[in-house]
């Protein structure tokens, strides 16, 4: 007796197809399961035995042998509970092998033969899409993850009992919809607006220019200047999320498992902030036998805010690096490579000194010059060539901070920032791998950054006055062609190079040389 049906399982966050076959044989009764089971498929052989007895079906006093294919590789999770025990019941005669055709099956089994919900529902169902799988059987829970793809049935099960009531045609389920439209015309849900920042209006301007060209900031300033105020602000001013986008970011949180129940879809830009103890795996993915994402993959066409920059390890910095360069991480192990995205906004800040108040002219600083250097060269310059905008945070005066009136709410900034980000899609159309004026390289720096005479002597002047790094001068004319979109300008002009210039500040004052 013999039985043969389609799973599914990922590795970051593609999917690939499982065949489970089942074979019955007279024999002492034996569980048997091969394929490279990790401990959570193999441990599958109790909760599926417990779950077809508790649901009053047969389960077959037999030689049991479930085999996992491609063999080759290793599988995860307990999504295949259910297709395992739904393979056995047909090796046993009670479906008939052709009403699996077709189909991809996926679910955790309680012991009472409940179905509980899996990780990765959305990328599994994308990928079977793909390869012309016309129906999915999934735990109610992950049916409208599984539903956003279109072009594939989605059959919401909540018990063992009802999925196989469904393949023996003894009860119809209707299939699971959602309306993607409606998930996107919802109301602005974000908690925060930029309209309740006090003063400070330089750092929202800057935090304007790094949203209209997708730049990463750094904001360094003294101890309740509202550095993170600001920073948590930043995703209400960032242009909506695309389906195309809003499709990539929630296969990675359907992977991670860190979907809120009820909202299949997420339609905000990601907000990370990780604590300055995290370590390097967690920052970027990894971990041992299953390689799960790190924070900057949770952050993907989001913000990933790292406060108090220096407190972070060196090495976890450090592995930054490549990701703000390559917009992924690719994650290398013996018998795997597993890739996630990672194309981030990196908000960082961080007190001037140990004390907090250097530069502060309401409080004296305590530090030493060698302490203050010390603390500053935690920051390596190569990953501080990686921000293109640096900004001082200034203490808020009493003034500001009475003010009664609103400040400029995030709606109206928002839109200023869509409309320069339009002008980049319509400026980029056609170039590979660039949407926005961060991801410009040198050649497209050349190509879309043409200065007139005036500009090019401007930035010809603060280069020598200031001492600016080389590498600062690619970051200047990225953060002045942002400037001079906002500005509804096709040229870049003086004004726009005078401004950008004012965002490498921290090149000159810390790290010079």
């Amino acid at each position: 007796m013999y039985s043969r049906l389609r799973s599914s399982s990922v590795q970051g966050i593609v999917a690939f197809g499982v065949e489970i076959e089942t074979h019955l044989e007279n024999n002492l009764p034996n569980f048997i399961m091969v394929g490279l089971p990790d401990s959570a498929v193999k441990e599958s052989r109790e909760r599926v035995s417990a779950a077809i007895k508790n649901s009053g079906l047969p389960f077959p006093q037999k030689k049991i042998t479930v085999n996992l294919a491609p063999a080759d590789v290793r599988k995860e999770g307990s999504a295949f509970d259910l297709p395992i025990a739904l393979g056995i019941l047909t090796a046993l005669g009670l479906i008939e092998n052709d009403k699996l055709a077709d189909t991809v099956i996926l679910g955790e089994l309680a012991l009472d033969g409940s179905v509980r919900p899996i990780h990765g529902a959305l990328p599994i169902a994308v990928e079977a899409a793909k390869n012309g799988i016309k129906t999915i059987v999934l735990p109610a829970e992950n049916a409208g993850e599984s539903a956003l793809v279109k072009t594939i049935t989605t059959i919401p099960v909540k018990n063992l009992a009802e999925a196989v009531r469904y393949f023996t045609g003894e009860e119809n389920i209707a299939p699971h919809i959602v309306d993607t439209a409606a998930l996107f015309s919802t109301d602005d849900r974000y908690l925060f607006d930029m309209g309740d920042v006090k003063g400070q209006e330089n750092v929202k301007r800057a935090m304007e220019v790094a949203a209209a060209g997708g730049h990463n900031i750094i904001m360094i300033g003294p101890p309740g200047s509202g550095k993170t105020m600001i920073a948590k602000r930043l995703p209400t001013i960032l242009p909506p999320l695309s389906l195309d986008e809003a499709l990539e970011t929630t296969k990675i949180h359907s992977v991670a498992g860190t979907l809120q129940p009820g909202i299949p879809l997420i339609t905000e830009r990601p907000f990370r902030a990780p604590h300055h103890t995290i370590s390097d795996a967690a920052l970027v993915g990894g971990g041992m036998g299953v390689v799960r994402a790190g924070e900057i993959s949770l952050a993907h066409h989001g913000v990933l805010f790292l406060d108090e920059l220096p407190e972070f390890a060196r090495n976890v910095l450090e592995v930054l690096r490549q990701p703000l360069e390559d917009k992924y991480i690719a994650i290398s192990r013996v018998k795997m490579r597993v890739e996630y995205p990672a194309n981030f906004m990196l908000v960082c800040s961080m007190n001037p000194c140990p004390c907090g108040n250097f530069g502060n002219p309401n409080q004296a600083c305590s530090c030493a010059p060698q302490q203050i250097q010390r603390y500053m060269s935690k920051i390596s310059g190569p990953l501080l060539d990686r921000i293109d905008i640096h900004i001082e945070v200034a203490a808020v005066k009493y003034q500001e901070l009475a003010e009664t009136r609103q400040g400029e709410p995030s709606r109206n900034i928002r839109e200023r920032v869509v409309a320069a980000r339009q002008r980049q899609t319509e400026r980029f159309a056609g170039h590979t791998g660039v949407f926005k004026n961060a991801d410009m390289t040198t050649k497209d720096i050349r190509t879309f950054c043409p200065l007139d005479t005036a500009g090019k002597e401007l930035v010809k002047t603060a280069m020598q006055r200031l001492n600016l790094s080389a590498r600062a001068f690619d970051r200047i004319l990225k953060v002045a062609r942002t400037i001079a979109d906002l500005a509804g300008s096709e040229n870049i002009a003086p004004q726009h190079i005078g401004e950008a210039i004012q965002y490498r500040s921290l090149d000159r004052q810390f790290w010079n040389g």
